[in-house]
């Protein structure tokens, strides 16, 4: 079998994934194993069917409604053996998921489009990188650019500047030297 997108022949039929570009080859051996069409389980394993997500939507908020009948009686008898009789969290249960199976429906009804989502044009999670067509031909840009500008040998750098040759500065201390050395008339003894 080759692969569709890079044309790879591969080891055997049973190989998952392409090994040059990473592309699926299950989906290619069932589509060759049913004449071309995507069978049924596919379908189901990609999207769960057609369902819009209002459907969805209302599904939920269904369930959760449905989950009432079977959290109530779970909490009331949790709360019997945990607080001994006081029935404060069994009527919060039933309220509140009723409730929120009501407002999901309500939701789901009011904001949610619906038209279906086809999940097989979906863009695949692992995007593999550009690959060429074939590993024969040579690949230009993956050496060095052709040799530019002028060689180290003949390489001048520029004459430095003697810094000797410039005046030194003044010193700070020069001229309170001269100023100890002058001659101070002695005192008579």
């Amino acid at each position: 079998m080759h692969c569709p997108k890079c044309g790879q022949q591969q080891v055997s039929a049973d190989v998952r994934y392409c090994s040059r570009c990473g592309f699926p080859l299950n989906v290619v051996a069932e589509l060759l194993a049913s004449g071309g069409a995507l069978p049924y389980g596919a379908l189901v394993a990609q999207g769960g069917g057609n369902l819009s997500p209002r459907q969805r939507g209302i599904r939920q908020g269904a369930m959760l409604m449905l989950s009432t009948m079977l959290l109530v009686p779970l909490t009331a008898i949790i709360s019997v053996f945990i607080t001994g009789g006081e029935e404060f969290f069994t009527p919060l249960v039933a309220i509140s998921c009723f409730i929120g199976g009501l407002l999901r429906i309500i939701y789901a009804a009011m904001f949610e489009e619906n038209t279906p989502t086809s999940r097989l044009g979906a863009a695949p999670s692992y995007v593999p990188p550009a690959m060429p067509m074939q590993m024969s031909a040579p690949l230009h840009h993956a050496t060095l650019p052709p040799q530019q500008g002028t060689p180290v040998s003949s390489f001048m750098p520029p004459r430095r500047t003697n810094t000797a040759e410039l005046a030194a500065p003044p010193s700070v201390t020069d001229h309170t030297t001269r100023l100890l050395n002058k001659d101070r008339p002695e005192p008579d003894a």
